[in-house]
């Protein structure tokens, strides 16, 4: 649809499948999270884009006459650029093209350590006003094991500086992360991170391994943990059970129709935690009337 080159693949969040993709860095300074695969081909070697580049795209943009409303900062690791260089993209975004009205990013929770509140609300001012999060645990044991490089103490001090910069956070929980053994804890200590940080969004993904799980298992095989698999249908359902009795949520918009997803959960907590529990306890007690997607129709 736009007029532009990118390195590809080219990842974003489900809901922006209306955004200009804007290409500002090629895939993740990171890149060690044993569960993703994303960015792990020899052409998506991270790397910051010029501005005079990203310049040149927003203008092709603004001349090739498509209405853009939104922009999503691509790759997976966007924000990682020093403030600066963001408030110099978003300046570009806003001149060149003057009636989008919100931008967004995926962000990993160390790269607002070097990045202050009044720094991120200078940014929340010239339009970036939405932070996709992927904490995928609360758990520090299991993000130790997923070599996420994060905990639930950085994570939590992100989603707090980003609420108290005027920005919204939506933030994905991955669904079986911890295999059995660790299950109960990654759901309480998930439900825990969240409820201390009340983002906006809350989104579950069950995890899975479309380049195959050996890279993710062999940290559970050195930590003296039993040998990982994946969780069954109904496993992942208890999980669930798990993480929505633990949430205490005030108004987080939650989703967790991905289409990695057996069972689709659609509503606001805690308005409707309470419903919601009652779909996943249908699908626990009686799994052939809670309409569930078949194998066939699940994917990433």
């Amino acid at each position: 649809m736009y007029p532009l080159n990118y390195i590809e693949p080219v990842f974003r969040p489900p809901s922006e499948w209306k955004s200009l993709i804007l290409q500002i860095t090629n895939g993740c300074s990171w890149n060690k999270c044993t569960f993703c695969d994303m960015y792990t081909s020899e052409n998506k070697k991270f790397k910051p884009k010029k501005i005079d580049l990203i310049e040149q795209e927003i203008i092709k943009v603004a001349d090739s006459g498509i209405t853009t409303r939104r922009v999503f900062l691509a790759d997976g690791d966007a924000m990682m650029l020093p403030f600066k260089r963001l408030k110099e993209i978003l300046e570009l975004i806003k001149r060149h093209l003057p009636q989008v009205g919100r931008v967004s990013s995926y962000c990993l929770p160390r790269n607002l350590g070097n990045k202050t509140v009044e720094q991120l609300a200078e940014l929340q001012a010239l339009g970036l006003k939405l932070m996709y999060i992927g904490c995928e645990s609360g758990d520090d044991e299991v993000l130790a094991l997923i070599n996420k490089g994060e905990t639930y103490q950085s994570s939590l001090i992100a989603l707090k500086k980003i609420k108290q910069a005027g920005m919204k956070s939506s933030v994905m929980i991955l669904n079986g992360l911890g295999g059995p053994e660790l299950s109960r804890q990654h759901a309480i200590n998930s439900a825990k991170l969240m409820n201390e940080a009340q983002p906006n969004y809350l989104s579950t993904l069950v995890v899975s391994f479309p380049l195959g799980e050996q890279r993710f298992a062999q940290k559970f095989s050195q930590a003296s943990l039993q040998p990982f698999r994946q969780l069954t249908q109904q496993e992942l359902f208890s999980e669930m059970e798990v993480l929505l009795s633990e949430l205490e949520l005030e108004k987080t918009i939650f989703r967790s129709d991905h289409a990695s997803n057996y069972l689709i959960l659609k509503g606001v907590l805690g308005h409707d935690k309470e419903a919601l529990l009652g779909q996943v306890r249908q699908a626990l007690q009686q799994p052939s009337t809670a309409n569930l997607r078949q194998e066939w129709q699940r994917g990433l």
